[in-house]
């Protein structure tokens, strides 16, 4: 929930990988990548998902407050909602070493959605994607998506799994929690981080993780909704 910033700095791309889903080890003892281990959607089947736009936003989104113009459609499915944009970092919620004032200038303690126990999110713990509130360009909630909904993003060649957790500006879209970037390999720096482009968001519809703030919950179903989306249920 923040005032777009004019311009991100150029995304840095990382090794960082989920710690709370570790995956599995190779024979030799290393980690292998999502997408060499057998079972995992890997981002080019994703990407093929969602290839073409059946456009459900009555207008378009800018990706930053001073973008010239709206060029970003939501787009739908018969079980996901998607787009594809940039990513902004999202560090409101929970007070932590990484989100707070001296770190974001734009910084708020609060989230739209809220954990079990009525707490802010922890933007720098969970993974999470930050929907525009609704207006008449796009109601999420219509869409069958609301806090916790479980969310795909896809950046290059990674895949990472999360929650629907905030809401931002009615007119602009992209953009995700602090853990989301990392996990993505993304600079997650609330002031000079971020990817200028290239992220696709997918949320699946009537997903609700419970609890919101489980990341591990989140990435099993997402993982789960992934292989029924890519046709391999």
């Amino acid at each position: 929930m923040r005032t777009r910033m004019l311009a991100l700095t150029s995304a840095v791309c990382g090794a960082a990988l989920l710690g709370a889903a570790a995956l599995p080890a190779s024979a030799s003892g290393s980690a292998q990548e999502p997408e060499a281990v057998a079972g995992v959607v890997t981002a080019a089947e994703l990407l093929a998902e969602v290839r073409a736009c059946s456009r459900i936003s009555k207008g378009r989104y800018r990706t930053d407050s001073g973008s010239a113009k709206a060029t970003v459609p939501v787009c739908g499915t018969r079980d996901a909602v998607f787009w594809k944009a940039d990513m902004d970092i999202d560090c409101d919620g929970r007070k932590t070493r990484a989100c707070n004032r001296k770190t974001d200038p734009y910084f708020l303690p609060e989230t739209a959605f809220q954990s079990s126990r009525g707490e802010p999110l922890d933007s720098a713990a969970l993974p999470h994607v930050v929907v525009p509130g609704p207006s008449k360009v796009w109601d999420y909630r219509k869409s069958g998506l609301t806090g916790g909904s479980v969310v795909a993003v896809v950046y290059r060649d990674r895949v990472r799994y999360g929650v629907i957790g905030d809401t931002g500006p009615t007119g602009i879209i992209g953009e995700a929690s602090y853990a989301m970037a990392k996990s993505l390999g993304i600079d997650p720096d609330p002031s000079t981080g971020g990817a200028e482009s290239g992220v696709t968001y997918i949320a699946f519809k009537n997903s609700r993780n419970s609890p919101i703030e489980s990341r591990a919950r989140a990435q099993s179903r997402g993982a789960a909704l992934a292989r029924e989306f890519v046709g391999r249920s």
